[in-house]
Formats: structure tokens, sequence, C-alpha cells
């Protein structure tokens, strides 16, 4: 395959992300397109900018589009140990949602947000062996265990149950 230049790789990428359902790595895009990884980050940090709706997780990018289905969000306070981070996600999946962010407030750089967007079991799992291999800390650790997640479900009685499940294991923050 010849290597796809600017704007005709951006495009190429951009229809990719479009038809993939599933993440794809940075990796596997730089070898689809023929260019380095490093060009990949860039192109997804230029289309970003164009404000492309494209979200990098810890899977790889996606291309977000708004569901045609009513979507509800809440965030919620949760605290708990970092070893207790895969009980907590699948707690939260078990009860039919998805984690899309985890959020901290820094005591320098203020609130720090990261993209997690985990909706099954298999997602916590390649997630958490994606943090594994890179040696990645979770970012509650920097507020010991405190942080917020925003949650997404197709109805507010699937986020009461994933609340009340995180209530029930001592994982919610009261106020």
């Amino acid at each position: 395959m010849k290597k796809l230049l600017g704007e005709e790789r951006r495009a190429f990428l951009i229809d990719l992300l479009k038809t993939e359902r599933a993440a794809i790595t940075g990796t596997d895009l730089a070898k689809r397109s023929n260019v380095s990884r490093q060009v990949i980050v860039n192109d997804m940090a230029l289309l970003k900018a164009r404000n492309e709706p494209i979200i990098a997780t810890s899977q790889g990018y996606l291309y977000f589009v708004q569901p045609h289905e009513e979507i509800v969000e809440r965030q919620i306070a949760s605290h708990h140990r970092a070893d207790q981070t895969e009980e907590e996600l699948n707690l939260l999946v078990d009860a039919g949602v998805t984690v899309k962010d985890v959020t901290i407030v820094h005591p320098v750089y203020g609130d720090l947000t990261a993209s997690i967007m985990v909706s099954s079991r298999f997602d916590v799992t390649q997630f958490l062996k994606r943090m594994s291999e890179t040696a990645a800390s979770p970012l509650l650790e920097l507020t010991e265990g405190a942080h917020l997640h925003t949650l997404t479900a197709d109805s507010e009685e699937k986020l009461d149950a994933a609340e009340q499940q995180l209530r029930l294991h001592g994982f919610i923050v009261e106020d």
C-alpha cells in the first residue's frame, strides 16, 4: 500500500473510524495508512481540533456518534482503593451502563478527565489489561481514591441501579 499523505490520510482515517464499531489502535491505523504511529497521534489531534468526535480510549480510537435512542447521563462520586477498580467497573457495566470517563480534582491541575468507555466485562478486562501492560496508575491514586465517573445508559432506571450497586458495596461518596 502506498503512503497516504495529509488530508487524504485524515479522510481515510475518519472513514475507517466511522465504519468500525470497535476501537482501533494507533498502531493499527498507522499500518493501514503506511505511516508511523506518531503521525497518527498528530492526525488525531488535528481532527479533534476540527471538532471531529474522536475519542481516544485505552483500547484505541473511536468515532463517537450519538446513538439515535435517548441516552441519559449522570456523574457519580466514588471512593475506593486502586485494587477495587475492577469490582467497581464490573458493578457498573453489569447494571447496563457505560462508564464514559473518570475525573479527579487535582490540587494543582484542577479537573483531570480521562476517557474510559467501557460497557461490558470484556471492555473492563481489556481496559485493566492495558493499564497493567503499560504500568499506568489509576487517576484515583492521585486523590487517595476519590474520583468521579460519567455514566451513560438508555434509561434512568439503569443509572439508578448502577448507583445503588455502588452504594451497597460502599463505593458511593454520600453528601
